[in-house]
């Protein structure tokens, strides 16, 4: 596994990103040990990009029923909360390690924050992402009471350390999602989108520059107070 540095970063947590499809348990141990690490003050924040190679996760709340072709691809039950989400190449992960003791000590509002990051970052690109009542992940309006899901968050946090985090979809094999019902879908007329799909000719490294841009804009000194 290799990792390149990236030529700038904004001021706060580490970043990294790697450019190989990093195994899921591999992921998972080393965010163990760096939210253990945070703990022990011993690291700062980590915001970790990467991709994995195809694969289900099972969040705390997955139903059996939900998972529709077992044999697909590895299937991987997963600390974090929500339902069952497909991982794959062409879709960026950003876990975020982050201290939310000196962040406000708020997990409703972090959950609202890492919305509203992704909601921005789109953005960037002139795409609309928006929340959904009931539903999770950021949602883009496809016309004719058609809406699809472009991103899905799934947090865990240990004694107010945050890991796993956010997929947004750049370009993955959208046809690897009918492999279970992914969270947040089960509806008529909801479905599963990406940039590309939408027509955006975005990169890997253009939504991982957007997220830098964007991510102060959020998580700074000066970020907006969460809505009640």
């Amino acid at each position: 596994m290799t990792t390149r540095k990236q030529p700038f970063a904004p001021a706060g947590p580490d970043w990294k990103v790697d450019d190989r499809p990093v195994a899921y348990p591999d992921a998972v141990t080393a965010m163990e040990d760096r939210v253990q690490a945070i703990r022990a003050g011993t690291a700062g924040e980590l915001i970790w990009l990467l991709e994995h190679p195809p694969l289900y996760t099972a969040g705390t709340s997955a139903k059996d029923k939900d998972l529709l072709a077992p044999s697909r691809f590895p299937v991987h039950r997963s600390g974090r909360g929500g339902q069952f989400t497909y991982h794959g190449p062409g879709q960026r992960i950003v876990y975020v390690m982050l201290d939310l003791k000196q962040r406000g000590a708020d997990i409703r509002c972090f959950v609202h924050d890492l919305e509203e990051w992704v909601i921005r970052t789109l953005a960037q690109f002139s795409v609309i992402g928006e929340r959904r009542e009931g539903r999770v992940g950021i949602w883009v309006d496809r016309g004719q009471s058609r809406e699809d899901k472009i991103a899905a968050i799934g947090m865990r946090v240990r004694r107010w350390v945050s890991y796993h985090g956010i997929s947004i979809n750049v370009e993955p094999d959208l046809s690897h999602y009918a492999g279970i019902v992914p969270c947040g879908i089960g509806d008529e007329g909801l479905g599963v989108t990406s940039l590309i799909d939408l027509g955006y000719p975005v990169t890997m490294a253009d939504l991982d520059a957007a997220l830098m841009a964007t991510f102060s804009d959020v998580f700074g000194t000066a970020r907006a107070a969460c809505p009640a």
